[in-house]
């Protein structure tokens, strides 16, 4: 049995993977524990798991403006203390970082006490935490096709995300009862990530009535703290009730995927795993101040491998003409879940479990020469 310490807070993006790691590892006879950061959006994902061990960690996203800099910095003094103080008292085998504000003092003190360090970058431009450790790590899992600067090759692995285990594809009426919506009606779910999309929720309030008047349902994510739960109800063309509903967070994932006939939303990289996992066309509107652009890349590599649409944030005029066209053209979905279903060969929790549990017995990262092939 090995001990990890997984560091994944900050964003639904980055504990998502680091969940369904953890639940590999421990179904493994492992021992996880996972560090997350104190945002609202990681206590209520981690409420779901009771059976997970997490420690919360203090710390800020970083930025370039200068106070919310400065305020980054000395969060970080403050979080490389906290994650010393608690590798010295767990003692784990190996240390796993997936990007954000938590990764880098994580990583820092596994290192300084001679631990390995293996990192996962799921967004096809890596952020700045895997640009800036990389170097220094055992291990860097990338998407397949990526490279970092700086980053060995031989440290280097290809594998997918991580998605949690009850994140699968249930038949769409059954996921449409168990939301309390029409199992007969068509569904257009709005997602913004973990942290929402002002954007979306207004395009959203604004063309339910358009949208139900083609029996088209709408189901909006909305986001921790930008609207209460809703229920609305507008008229078909054929005067049958249709159902529209607001959430500010919603953890049935795989009801909510499975539900959709197609999903708007943002283009983070966890999102877009759970949308091939559960096999789901999108238009991708990515968040256009993501850091590097990378929601960007990660749309257009979705896009071009055949999984949906992208439409830039100003072009949300087109948008409901685009969702009209695609979700009733069930030839089309058909083919972008065929395509959904050929993206998801892999299984990423799979290959990084074994390849971890390789590291941890090894005592020293992938510098021993032994390592398990990894493909996205």
């Amino acid at each position: 049995m090995s001990r990890f310490l997984i560091s994944c807070g900050g964003t639904g993006g980055h504990l998502s993977p680091g969940i369904s790691l953890a639940q590999g590892l421990i179904a493994r006879g492992h021992e996880a524990r996972l560090l997350i950061s104190k945002k609202r959006v990681d206590s209520r994902l981690a409420e779901k798991y009771p059976d997970l061990v997490f420690d919360r960690m203090p710390g800020t996203g970083f930025s370039w403006n200068p106070v919310r800099m400065a305020r980054f910095a000395a969060s970080q003094v403050s979080a490389l203390r906290f994650c010393t103080h608690l590798i010295r008292d767990t003692r784990p085998d190996l240390v796993i970082g997936f990007g954000g504000f938590t990764s880098a003092p994580a990583a820092a003190a596994g290192r300084v006490h001679g631990i390995p360090v293996a990192l996962h970058e799921s967004n096809r431009k890596p952020g700045l935490a895997i640009r800036t450790l990389g170097r220094m790590a055992d291990r860097v899992y990338l998407p397949f096709g990526i490279r970092v600067a700086g980053v060995r090759a031989s440290a280097v692995r290809y594998a997918g995300l991580p998605v949690r285990k009850e994140i699968v594809r249930m038949p769409a009426a059954q996921a449409r009862l168990a939301l309390g919506l029409d199992p007969m009606q068509k569904v257009v779910v709005v997602l913004g990530g973990s942290q929402g999309a002002s954007a979306l929720n207004a395009w959203a309030a604004s063309k339910l009535e358009m949208l139900a008047l083609e029996g088209i349902q709408v189901f909006c994510v909305a986001g921790l703290g930008k609207t209460a739960p809703e229920t609305l109800y507008h008229r078909s063309r054929m005067g049958e009730p249709v159902k529209s509903v607001f959430v500010p967070f919603c953890d049935r994932i795989a009801e909510l995927l499975s539900a959709a006939d197609v999903v708007i939303s943002r283009a983070g990289a966890g999102t877009l795993a759970e949308l091939i996992r559960c096999e789901v066309p999108a238009i991708l509107v990515p968040y256009p101040h993501a850091a590097n652009d990378h929601q960007r890349a990660n749309a257009a590599y979705f896009e071009r491998q055949g999984g949906g649409l992208l439409i830039d944030e100003s072009a949300l005029g087109t948008l409901h003409a685009e969702v009209l066209d695609l979700v009733f053209n069930d030839w089309l979905l058909r083919q972008f879940r065929g395509n959904l279903r050929r993206m998801d060969r892999a299984n990423a929790l799979e290959l990084m479990v074994a390849d971890l549990e390789a590291m941890a017995r090894a005592g020293s990262g992938g510098r021993l020469g032994s390592s398990v092939e990894l493909v996205a």
